[in-house]
């Protein structure tokens, strides 16, 4: 079963095809372009090289966010087009998950997106006998509020995501020996986990619409802070 996945949600835009348990190809580009540039050359090229089309793939992948609110259009709604124009499957996987997901790490996982002016988007997970659970779900908040989460209650804990670049220090000073820094390979959006992620959501019976599957954003873009400020 060929899975073409993609994650927009951060500034590295990234596709991935597998076929099964093997992946057969991956593209990931971290740079000023927007994602509607860059996204369907991407896919192209790699399907061109593994001389596939499009209409060869079983199953649709796509991080769903949080993240860029225009990254996460952008990337759903090629996913959705992909998905709706050839009548296949699409599953939808939070970009949290999917960066947990990049940890093969036996203890609590916190990925970290940047949610600017002190904020973040995060979660808690943790591999029990290989399984990714999710224990605190995905939510936003101010980062000084989790660093005293984890101080308080967790230990043996792995960050990663990009939030983990912005506040490299505030988590050192806070976490200290409690903290370990992923490796910087495994610390962005990984399309291929996403994909493997979206497998094993569709064997275990997930089943997302093309029509209704929407970015999970956990707070209002700043266009529409602004509209229902005009509309009060």
């Amino acid at each position: 079963m060929k899975t073409l996945a993609v994650d927009t949600s951060t500034m590295m835009a990234t596709c991935a095809l597998l076929d099964e348990d093997r992946l057969l190809g991956e593209f990931s580009l971290n740079q000023d372009m927007t994602h509607s540039e860059n996204l369907v050359p991407m896919i192209k090229e790699m399907l061109d090289n593994l001389n596939l089309k499009v209409k060869d793939i079983d199953l649709f992948g796509v991080a769903i966010g949080p993240g860029s609110f225009t990254g996460l259009r952008i990337g759903i709604a090629t996913i959705k087009s992909f998905a709706h124009v050839f009548d296949k499957p699409v599953i939808g996987v939070s970009t949290l998950e999917g960066l947990a997901f990049n940890l093969p790490y036996n203890g609590y996982i916190v990925p970290i997106i940047d949610a600017r002016r002190n904020r973040i988007y995060t979660g808690i997970y943790n591999r029990i006998k290989g399984n990714l659970i999710n224990i605190v779900e995905p939510t936003i908040m101010e980062v000084d509020k989790l660093m005293k989460l984890l101080q308080k209650e967790y230990d043996h804990i792995i960050v990663n995501g990009n939030g983990t670049l912005v506040y490299r220090d505030i988590i050192l000073e806070a976490l200290g020996d409690q903290v370990i820094m992923a490796p910087k390979n495994l610390n962005s959006c990984r399309a291929s986990s996403i994909g493997e992620l979206a497998l094993l959501k569709y064997k275990e019976g997930q089943r997302d619409s093309y029509y209704h599957l929407v970015p999970e954003y956990l707070r209002e873009s700043q266009a529409q802070r602004e509209l229902r400020k005009r509309d009060k």
